[in-house]
Formats: structure tokens, sequence, C-alpha cells
């Protein structure tokens, strides 16, 4: 027998199967065959939320929880983060490999080309209520976009998809900037092709009446790096979200639009909002120990510590901690980040957060920043999708290219009444439950 099988006994018949494991996995599909009967449906396997289900291959992100390793094609995000920009990243991420010089030239200039959206669009987003959330005029203009390429639909044309993938990439800022302009009253301000991605993206954003926006270089590069961070994490929520809904051949536009709704909720997307409102509601550094103490009783949560992935440390937390100071020494020290490095530090040493392996992730410091930047706690999860839509993307491509994918369709266990008997109206009681 060889020995890289897996041997299980049905104790219900006294029957052996013997099941191949490969890549440390064995095939959901191979448990059909464990059954009492011939018109029995077969062995299933139980999950709930995928939490030891894989559901693909992938060859994009690579993490180890257990270590707290995060590589993107096999490239130490730590290593990149240093070296790269986020456009460089995109290119490697999408393609596989890092570009060479005039590779990563003519791969930003096409991004850069696609910058501009269609008047059309424009007039579409200023349809929004003035108080519009900027997450959800994101969602609701990405998904708008498959009506102005209607030739996405087809996705099975390897150029069409690059094609929509480079419109996706360059329009995600613009889009962000103006849902946030619209929601302050401000005029749109149209791409400036003489900046790189995110010095274009600030630009959009705050540029007011001067003639050309100088955008801070320090500022700019730790955008870069945040946008980097944030890129991919391989099956997560949105990314799960957009592999799905990309199996039914869906256009990319409308396959984005869907996972960057899953982005926007607080459990995902929407962390680093909830550990600013957190500092707050602690309000002083002096308050931090009643706050955990608070947290241990079983009343409320320490956003921002914990992962469902890490169980050691989170890599990105200690990048972005660095560029944290890089940020202040530029903007003033944000007084949040006191309140902040205390938490970290009696939660590090506490032993309940310690044996619960809860250490700050990547939401933790990552608002802080951005609310030292300028930018508003409705806009965070906004700048979450702009760098993740290159992730999806490239999920996206190698779904379409991976020949065992199908249409996502989980099984589920029934729970519910099986063959009761039809009611008449005229007799049917009152349903306790339209009763509130």
């Amino acid at each position: 027998m060889e020995s890289n099988t897996l041997t299980i006994t049905d104790n219900r018949t006294g029957r052996t199967y013997t099941l191949p494991i490969q890549d440390g996995t064995v095939r959901a599909m191979d448990l059909r065959q464990i059954r009492i009967s011939d018109d029995d449906f077969g062995l299933m396997t139980y999950d709930p939320a995928f939490m030891n289900t894989a559901s693909c291959r992938s060859s994009i992100t690579y993490i180890d929880g257990d270590r707290g390793i995060l590589e993107y094609r096999g490239y130490p995000i730590e290593v990149l983060a240093e070296h790269c920009t986020f456009l460089e990243v995109a290119y490697l991420l999408l393609f596989g490999e890092l570009p060479n010089e005039s590779e990563l030239k003519e791969w930003v200039s096409q991004i850069t080309h696609h910058t501009m959206i269609h008047e059309t669009t424009r007039k579409f987003m200023e349809g929004f209520r003035y108080n519009a959330h900027p997450m959800s005029m994101l969602v609701s203009t990405v998904a708008a976009l498959s009506s102005v390429y209607p030739e996405a639909k087809n996705v099975h044309d390897e150029a069409n998809r690059l094609l929509q993938v480079k419109r996706l990439i360059a329009k995600m800022p613009t889009i962000a900037a103006m849902s946030y302009r619209h929601s302050v009253g401000f005029p749109y301000v149209f791409p400036d092709n003489d900046l790189t991605y995110t010095e274009n993206f600030m630009n959009m954003l705050w540029r007011m009446v001067e003639p050309k926006y100088a955008a801070n270089p320090v500022l700019a590069r730790a955008l870069d790096i945040l946008f980097i961070l944030h890129a991919d994490h391989e099956q997560n929520c949105s990314t799960n979200t957009m592999r799905s809904v990309g199996s039914s051949e869906a256009d990319p536009y409308s396959s984005v639009a869907a996972a960057a709704a899953a982005l926007s909720g607080p459990l995902h997307g929407g962390a680093n909002e909830q550990v600013l409102k957190m500092l707050d509601e602690i309000g002083t550094k002096e308050n931090v120990p009643a706050y955990i103490q608070h947290v241990k009783d079983g009343h409320g949560k320490l956003m921002g510590f914990g992962h469902r992935v890490y169980k050691n440390h989170d890599p990105r937390a200690k990048i972005i901690k660095w560029t944290a100071e890089q940020v202040f020494q530029i903007t003033g020290r944000n007084p949040k980040l006191d309140i902040a490095l205390e938490l970290e530090r009696i939660a590090l040493e506490d032993e309940y957060f310690v044996k619960r392996k809860l250490y700050p992730n990547v939401d933790f410091y990552s608002g802080i920043i951005y609310q030292a930047m300028g930018f508003k706690p409705e806009l965070f999860t906004v700048l979450f999708a702009i760098p993740r839509t290159v992730g999806w993307l490239a999920q996206w491509q190698e779904m379409h290219l991976d020949a065992e994918q199908k249409i996502a369709r989980p099984r589920q266990i029934y729970t519910g009444q099986r063959k009761r008997a039809f009611i008449p109206m005229e007799e049917r009681q009152a349903a306790a439950v339209l009763k509130a």
C-alpha cells in the first residue's frame, strides 16, 4: 500500500476505503464512495466558513500563519515593500515575474493610459445622494462599468481579459477619488499622467486650486507600501467571492463589484475603521488597562488583534508600524499612536491574549496612518479595495486558466422539515415568525 494515502474504516458498514493524499489534502469527491447503500448520496465534509477546505490551487500568494510568513509569487512581503513600487508588485502578481526596466515602463504607461473614466460614468456618479458612502459608490460604479465595456463579457479571450484588467487597475483610484470628492461636495479632479500611481490618486483626492498638485514623496511612498501590503492575501472572504462570482463567467467588473461588496463588511475591509473607533473609546493612554480588563471580562473585542490565518504575528503589521513612523515625521504624531502602542504592549504581555494568539494585525496601525495622512475613516475600505483589485484580478485570471475549476456550488446539510401536508388558507394558524 502506498504510504501517501489515507485509510478510512466506515464503522457503519465495516468497509475500508483507501484515499490518495496529494499536497496534504484528500479530495472531497473521493469521500462520495463512502456510503451505506447504492442509493445513498455518499459522505460529505461539513466545514462552516471554510475553516479547513482548499477550494483551488494557486501559485499567487503563500501564507504560513504559524510562522508569520507572507509571500507574493515566492518573494517575501518585507522585500517587496522595501524595494518595489505598487505597480511593480501588481505586474508580479498578474504575470508571475518581476518586470525588467522596459517591461515596467510599458506596464506603467498602459495603466496610465486607462485612468480616465467615460463621461457617462461621471454623470452616473453624480446621481448618488450627497451623503452617499464612498464604498457604496465604488461598488455600484464598478458594476456599472460592465455596461460601458460590454465586450468584457467575453471572458474566454485572453487579450480581452488583459484589457479589462488594465482598465480596472487604472480606473479604481479615479472612481475612489471621485466618490470621496462627491461625498464632501468638491468638484472632480481628472487624472494627471505626469504623476505616479499613488501620487495621481492623491492629486485626484486633494487638489484644490493649485495649477499642479505636488504630492509629498514620503506620504506617496507610504501609500505605495500600504497598497503593496494589501494587494493580495490568498483565499480571504472577498477573494473567495471574486472566484465564486467569476466561476459563473460573469464579467470582471461585476465580479470585482461583488468582491468589493464583500470587502465592505466590518469583519473584513472595515476592520481598521473599527480600530479607530476603539481608540477613540479608550480616549487616553491611562485608560488602556481598564479597557483591556473590560475585554477580558467578556465585554467587547480588542479590534486589530488576531487573525484567521496568522497565529504567531502578522508580517504586514511590522512594516506598517515602521511606515507609521515615517508618516508621523511629516504629519506630526497622531495622539492615537500612544494609545495603540500601550495597548499593544500590555496585550502582548498579558497571558489572556498571548494564550489566544491575539497579536496586532495589518488593521491595527493602518487606520492611524490613513487618518494622519488626511483620509477620512469612511474612505478606509475604499483604500483597501484599490490595491486588492490587483489580487482579485490575478486570482480571477488564474481561475480561468485552471481546467479543474467549475461554477462554484457548495453543498449543504438540510435541517428543515420534509413532506409536510398542505394546509388550506382557512385552516392556517398565525405564523409566530411574523409577530414582533
